[in-house]
């Protein structure tokens, strides 16, 4: 999708003003040639490569090509027209000897493309037909042959159709979907008699199967007691279904299961002996084992059975089907991190993605007799997202980042992984931009505890240059940053580095990707360790002569944002920040949050006589006082996440105090923002403020 650069809208004009002040990056960004720094719009036009599915004989890779749309627009794009964020369907030969190609075309997009076992057909999610909003389509497995032919539907249930796998032979295929509502509902709804009771009205999800022949369907599981997470997975021999279950839909509801599932009959055999499975079991090449992570829960639960989320590593586990033998094949020393996506293509050896410090890579477990030996490979300065196999899982393709390029695909075998062919090239664009360059950072915090971090150069950066720079904390706590391609509206690096900045992501003590005891170092310690973790990284950026000491800012989302309110309670080095969905009071976040054990693993538990005095205290609101800060609050209005009552509350006591301050709500967003103009207003609003009270530079007019 090109840009677009209608400067003749509103927001257009204060984009054309905010890259014609050009603040401090003017001379070094051009100095790289005819390239040109990175815009706002660029960032939007940046498209998203996933899913790859390898053809069994390895030969075809079937992926998806996601990014914004406006398929409602006539003529000028910029003239009120809803842009749609839309994937699909491609397809490339490994062999690299001809460029990909776009399959489907539909309006609403597609997803999730599936090669059947013999290679002839991509199977893909996809909602095709008329009407709008809840008179809308569904989302359905629809099919493509090869061979040639329109795409044909496969599967009408009123719910939809959602994560599913192709059997053994090819002849059924495997899938959720949630309760469908009544006749009697919908007409509730259509004339708003619908109150909703709080934590009340659950849809439970259920596997179901259907024959791709005549396209009949018929329910696999139905129980009212657990709802199906994620796509099932069939053994070897196709008799046989595994599901991870949970016994509701609330995020906050941490409890696991997971079942065999006969495929002729129905009927359900617990997998037992292990701890909470936290993902849907895969199966081994001979069918008689089958892996997944767990979770031990130390927890105690409360009156409602939920408990509190466990803050440890899941452990990697094989299950004896026959036997009912569980095995914990968890080794610190080895491995100590979540594995994800497992799979299990060759007898003997498991592979999965994991975190790996500020990168992610490709794990291999070998499988002996009692043990298991586990083997990292990392890509040369790249990031492994997706990976798929071939049926011999000789040949493989995998999702590949690096700090100067968002994802495409490459291609290699199991036996020369050093050796990759490219085979996509979905943002060629980028090579008429100019890119800041990125550096992995260690430093010592004042405990002397090692701290990793990443940080973003701005454009043409020559030692000796101090600059100003921005800090990023992260969400979670319990994530990370990586050393990947800053370029997103969460993460718009690469446009600041454009303007002049360097941007610090630092990954403190709580991060994910440094093991178990690091990720649980914040435990009864948020705004301790974490926060002296940051500052010091902050220092450590500022001795290497790079950051301007008058020139902070600070500007974190989530968790982040929590991290935000909390140092500008504690210090007033940062002369602007930013505060993006963040937490400013602890107390009532417990009782207003959809995550409310997460925060209470953290504190011990539900605020109460014996936990509420270190609630208080690690909560920005505490400090209010203390604040000075020229702070901006970002929220969307719709956030079950954090409530709007936290930036309403840090906001109101800002404007009590006289601390220069604005709250922006953007109506229809959660946690994170998912519309075109949000995400566009959210980075043009928040380079404006940092740049205005840390540069004293007012860019828009």
């Amino acid at each position: 999708m090109p840009s677009v650069r209608h400067h003749s809208h509103p927001l257009g004009r204060m984009l054309a003003q905010l890259c014609a002040a050009g603040l401090l990056a003017g001379s070094t960004a051009m100095a790289q040639g005819a390239k040109r720094p990175m815009s706002l719009d660029d960032i939007m036009a940046i498209k998203q490569v996933g899913a790859p599915s390898l053809s069994p004989d390895g030969r075809w890779v079937t992926y998806t090509v996601g990014g914004w749309e406006h398929p409602q627009a006539k003529g000028d794009t910029a003239k009120g027209d809803v842009h749609e964020n839309r994937s699909h369907v491609w397809l490339v030969a490994t062999d690299g000897a001809a460029p990909a190609r776009q399959l489907t075309f539909s309006e609403r997009g597609e997803s999730s493309p599936q090669f059947s076992p013999d290679g002839g057909t991509i199977a893909f999610i996809s909602a095709r037909g008329t009407g709008a909003g809840g008179n809308g389509p569904t989302p359905q497995i629809w099919l493509l042959r090869l061979a040639g032919g329109e795409a044909e539907q496969l599967t009408s249930g009123k719910a939809g159709a959602g994560a599913f796998t192709w059997s053994p032979d090819g002849r059924t295929i495997a899938f959720v979907t949630a309760d469908s509502t009544t006749r009697d509902d919908d007409a509730k709804r259509a004339r708003r008699d619908d109150p909703q009771q709080f934590e009340g009205e659950v849809k439970l999800t259920h596997a179901w199967v259907v024959d791709v022949a005549t396209k009949k369907a018929r329910e696999l599981t139905h129980s009212t007691e657990w709802t199906v997470a994620g796509a099932p997975q069939w053994s070897p021999d196709g008799t046989r279904l595994t599901i991870n279950t949970h016994p509701t839909t609330l995020v906050r509801d941490e409890r696991r299961g997971a079942f065999i599932v006969d495929v002729a009959s129905g009927r359900l055999t617990p997998v037992a002996g292990a701890p909470a499975i936290q993902s849907t079991p895969v199966w081994s090449p001979d069918g008689t084992t089958l892996a997944f992570t767990t979770l031990t829960q130390a927890h105690a639960p409360h009156a409602d059975g939920m408990m509190e989320r466990e803050q440890r590593t899941t452990h990697l586990t094989l299950y004896d089907v026959a036997s009912g033998k569980a095995t914990d094949l968890y080794d610190a020393k080895q491995f100590d991190e979540d594995a994800n996506g497992i799979r299990w293509p060759l007898q003997g050896q498991l592979f999965f993605t994991a975190q790996d410090r500020a990168w992610s890579s490709l794990y291999t477990v070998v499988l002996g007799s009692g043990t298991a030996t586990y083997k990292k490979t990392r890509f040369d300065g790249q990031l492994v997202g997706a990976v798929a196999f071939s049926k011999d899982a000789m040949k493989t393709v995998l999702a590949l980042s690096s700090s100067s390029a968002p994802a495409d695909l490459y291609f290699t075998r199991l036996d020369a992984m050093g050796e990759r062919t490219r085979l996509t090239n979905a943002n060629p664009q980028l090579a008429d931009l100019a890119l800041g360059q990125t550096q992995v950072l260690t430093w010592k915090s004042s405990d002397g505890q090692e701290v990793e971090g990443v940080l973003l150069l701005p454009v043409g950066y020559q030692p000796g240059q101090k600059v100003p720079m921005l800090v990023e904390p992260h969400g979670g706590p319990t994530g990370a940053h990586n050393a990947g391609f800053k370029a997103s509206n969460g993460s718009p690096g690469q446009f600041w580095a454009g303007k002049g900045w360097a941007t610090f992501y630092p990954n403190p003590r709580g991060s994910t990707g440094y093991g178990e005891k690091f990720m649980r170092g914040n435990i009864m310690d948020w705004g301790g360790g974490d926060y002296r973790d940051i500052m010091t990284g902050v220092d450590a950026v500022i001795a290497k002569g790079i950051a301007d000491p008058d020139k902070l800012a600070v500007a974190g989302w989530s968790y982040g944002g929590y991290m935000t309110s909390w140092v500008v309670s504690q210090t007033t080095r940062f002369k602007a920040a930013r505060m993006g969905a963040g937490l400013s009071n602890l107390e009532s976040m417990y009782g207003t949050t959809d995550i409310p054990g997460y925060i209470g693993a953290f504190f011990s538990g539900p605020p109460d006589k014996a936990t509420l005095a270190k609630y208080r205290e690690r909560s920005a609101m505490t400090y209010i006082d203390q604040v000075k800060t020229p702070t901006l609050i970002l929220h969307g209005a719709q956030d079950a996440r954090v409530p709007i009552g936290q930036p309403m509350e840090f906001f109101r006591g800002m404007k009590d105090r006289g601390v220069p301050t604005e709250l922006w709500f953007y109506p229809r967003e959660g946690h994170g923002f998912s519309e075109y103009y949000h995400q566009l207003d959210k980075m043009k609003r928040e380079f404006e403020w940092i740049a205005r009270y840390t540069l004293g530079t007012k860019v828009l007019q």
